[in-house]
């Protein structure tokens, strides 16, 4: 079963598998449609006409198109976590620079596959000005500092975190930029993202 979306994200938190199996087929549909019309034109009816749902099973769970794509951005953060987790059973803990490629080439398969990922990573679009918390790049920095410390057996302290955001910020500024550039992501963009993450995180992980 996918991962529920956190309970502050929905009306309704699904207890039963069935109402899980909807609020799946609900977000499916939610990523879908935004590949295919955009953030703009979303609807919670075509998505429900999309998730063969009434529209009232939309609306048991979001209030608002923004909700439901909120929601979205959580269970991709949870993919993502989850994606990096099975990359880093198979690498040993001497050695960061595997581990920070494995971060790196996770966010390029989802970037090529997931469906609305373009549109809707971690976050929606336009967040709330000034909110931190809420905001994604906060979100899945902490998240990555936790894997990080857990599998290279590193102190989780103020540097430790920083640099960890500081080079999400920059990884996801370049990548928009190679994802602009080619579809596919440009591979020499793509090369210098990977060679900068080394340099700059080599200042606290070396």
């Amino acid at each position: 079963m996918d991962p529920v979306p956190p309970a502050h994200s929905l009306r309704r938190t699904p207890i039963q598998q069935r109402s899980a199996d909807r609020l799946a087929r609900i977000l499916d549909a939610c990523a879908e449609l935004l590949d295919e019309t955009g953030y703009e034109n979303l609807s919670t009816r075509a998505v429900a006409l999309r998730a063969g749902v009434p529209i009232g099973s939309v609306y048991r769970f979001f209030g608002n198109k923004r909700a439901m794509a909120i929601a979205l951005a959580h269970r991709n953060l949870d993919r993502y976590v989850d994606g990096i987790a099975d990359r880093l059973d198979g690498l040993p803990a001497t050695h960061w620079r595997p581990v920070v490629d494995a971060v790196l080439d996770e966010y390029l398969a989802m970037k090529r596959s997931v469906p609305g990922f373009a549109l809707v990573d971690f976050g929606v679009p336009a967040p709330p000005a000034g909110d931190n918390e809420g905001d994604p790049n906060h979100q899945v920095a902490a998240r990555l500092t936790e894997l990080l410390s857990a599998h290279l057996g590193l102190t989780r302290d103020a540097t430790l975190e920083r640099a960890v955001l500081v080079a999400v910020e920059a990884t996801d500024a370049l990548i928009q930029l190679a994802f602009r550039n080619d579809p596919a992501g440009d591979p020499a963009i793509v090369a210098e993202t990977r060679a900068m993450m080394h340099a700059y995180l080599a200042r606290v992980l070396d």
